[in-house]
C-alpha cells in the first residue's frame, strides 16, 4: 500500500523505564508460572521535536520457555529488557519513514543480538518481538505526531484495508487458568460471558509426561464444560457458551491430541469449541489439516512467510493477532496476508495494562466476527491476575472511559470511543519524555 510521503529523520533521543508489576496468584501455563509481570516504557524523540511514547508487557515464558527456564525469572525480563535497550539504539542508526519499515529494517541485527546474549541459538522470534512492541507503539505514536493524526482508522490506513468493522461492542475473553476455581468460572458466565479461553498443557507431576498432561487436560475440559453447558447467550449461534482451547504447543505427539479430541466428541465438548491454539512445539512443523476443530496459531507466527505456510501448508484456518505482544506493524501485516487466504482473525490477550488493551481493542473492534459468533471478541484478563489493576487504570489518559471495564460480559464502544481511539495516541498520565 502507499504510505504518506515523509522526509526521513532521524531519532535524537530515548528513554527506556520499567516497573516489576506483582500478580494476584502464580500464573501457570506451558508448563511453568510467573508471579510477576515487568511493564516497560519507551519514549523518543526525533530531531524535529516530534515524540512518541510505547509501554508493553514483557512475558519471557509466553515468548519462549527456553529463556525462562535457563535463566531465573528476574533474569529474563532483564535479559528482554536489555534487547528492548539494544532496539532504541538501533532505530537512532536509521532515518525513520514509517514503523513497519523501521521494524523490518532492525529484526536481523536484533534477534543475532537477543541470540547471543541468551546463548540460545534457535531462540523463538516471538522473544524478540515481544522485546519490540513498547518501541513499536512509541513509533506509531510518532508517526501520527509526524503527520498530524488524530484518529486510528487515519493511522493505519495506509498499512492495511482490512479492518473495516465498527462494533459497538466487543465480548470479554477471559483466561481459565490451570489453577482457576469453576466457582469462579460460573462467576464469570453469571456475569454475561460468552466465550472462554481454558489453557490445557498441565504438567501435574512435574515429569513432563506426556500421558499424564493429558489424562489432566481431559480432566479439566470436562469440568469446565460441566459448569458452563447450562448457560445461554444471545451472541453465539447455537446460544450456548462456546470455548476456545489454548495447548500453547504443549502436545508433542499428534496422537495426544488426536485422543484429546475425540475425548471431548464423545462429551460434547467438541461441539461447543470454536478454536483450538497452538497443539504442536513450534518446529515440528505438523499438519492439523484433519483434526476436527478449527485450529489457530499464535506463537508460531511471527513473519509472514510463516502466516503463509502455516495456513497454506499445515492448515491452520484462523489467527491469533497481538499487536500488545509482536507489534502492530507486523500484525498489519500477518493480517493482510490471512484476510487474503479468508482465514478469520481475532485478538488475544498478553495480561496486559488498560492502556495495552486499547491498542488491542482498537484492532478488535475493526475485525468481522468468528465464525460461531455474532459479535466481535477480545480477550482480556489483567482484571484477573494484576495486583495493582485500579492503579494501572488510573494511569490510561482516559481513566474514567466506560469502555476499560466490560458490561455484563461486553465492552462498550460508543463514539468517544471511536472518536478517541480509545486513548492510544495520548500518553499515560505519568509517561514524560527524559
Amino acid at each position: 500500500m502507499t504510505t504518506k510521503e515523509t522526509t526521513p529523520v532521524h531519532l535524537a533521543k530515548n528513554n527506556l523505564g520499567f516497573s516489576r508489576e506483582p500478580l494476584l496468584a502464580p500464573f501457570g501455563f506451558k508448563g511453568g508460572s510467573l508471579d510477576e509481570l515487568w511493564l516497560v516504557n519507551s519514549q523518543i524523540e526525533d530531531t524535529i521535536g516530534h515524540s512518541g511514547y510505547g509501554m508493553a508487557i514483557q512475558s519471557v515464558l509466553w515468548s519462549d520457555p527456553q529463556v525462562f527456564t535457563s535463566f531465573s525469572q528476574c533474569g529474563g525480563n532483564a535479559a528482554m529488557l536489555l534487547v528492548t535497550q539494544k532496539a532504541l539504539s538501533l532505530i537512532k542508526e536509521i532515518p525513520f519513514t514509517t514503523p513497519p519499515r523501521m521494524i523490518e529494517s532492525i529484526l536481523p541485527a536484533l534477534y543475532a543480538y537477543a541470540s547471543a546474549l541468551t546463548g540460545i541459538p534457535d531462540l523463538k522470534k516471538t522473544f524478540v518481538l515481544n522485546a519490540l512492541v513498547s518501541v513499536d507503539f512509541a513509533l506509531w505514536q510518532l508517526y501520527a505526531q509526524q503527520h498530524q493524526i488524530h484518529h486510528f482508522d487515519e493511522l493505519v490506513q495506509d498499512f492495511s484495508s482490512d479492518l473495516t468493522a465498527r462494533h459497538s461492542h466487543l465480548g470479554v475473553i477471559p483466561l481459565v487458568t490451570y489453577g482457576m476455581s469453576l466457582e469462579e468460572v460460573h462467576s464469570l458466565a453469571k456475569d454475561g460471558v460468552f466465550f472462554f479461553k481454558i489453557k490445557l498443557g498441565q504438567d501435574p507431576g512435574q515429569r513432563h509426561s506426556q500421558q499424564e498432561m493429558l489424562e489432566a487436560d481431559k480432566q479439566r475440559a470436562l469440568d469446565v464444560h460441566l459448569a458452563l453447558k447450562d448457560y445461554t447467550t444471545p451472541f453465539t449461534d447455537s446460544g450456548h457458551i462456546m470455548y476456545y482451547f489454548d495447548a500453547n504447543g504443549r502436545y508433542e505427539k499428534k496422537e495426544f491430541m488426536e485422543d484429546l479430541l475425540s475425548f471431548m466428541d464423545v462429551q460434547g465438548i467438541l461441539a461447543r469449541t470454536l478454536i483450538l491454539e497452538e497443539p504442536f512445539p513450534e518446529g515440528i512443523d505438523m499438519s492439523v489439516i484433519n483434526l476436527p476443530v478449527r485450529i489457530a496459531a499464535d506463537e508460531s507466527a511471527h513473519s509472514p512467510e510463516d502466516v503463509r505456510h502455516l495456513i497454506d501448508d499445515l492448515g491452520y484456518s484462523a489467527l491469533a493477532l497481538k499487536p500488545i505482544a509482536k507489534t502492530l506493524s507486523l500484525s498489519l501485516t500477518m493480517l493482510e496476508i490471512a484476510m487474503s487466504r479468508d482465514t478469520p482473525c481475532f485478538c488475544a490477550d498478553l495480561t496486559v495494562t488498560p492502556y495495552l488493551c486499547d491498542w488491542n481493542r482498537n484492532v478488535a473492534c475493526r475485525l468481522p466476527p468468528l465464525p460461531g459468533l455474532k459479535t466481535g471478541i477480545m480477550e482480556s484478563n489483567g482484571r484477573q491476575n494484576y495486583r495493582n489493576w485500579e492503579a494501572l487504570k488510573a494511569a490510561h489518559p482516559l481513566p474514567d472511559a466506560p469502555w476499560l471495564e466490560p458490561q455484563n460480559g461486553l465492552y462498550l464502544l460508543d463514539e468517544t470511543f471511536y472518536r478517541t481511539s480509545g486513548g492510544v495516541l495520548l500518553k499515560p498520565q505519568n509517561a514524560q519524555l527524559s
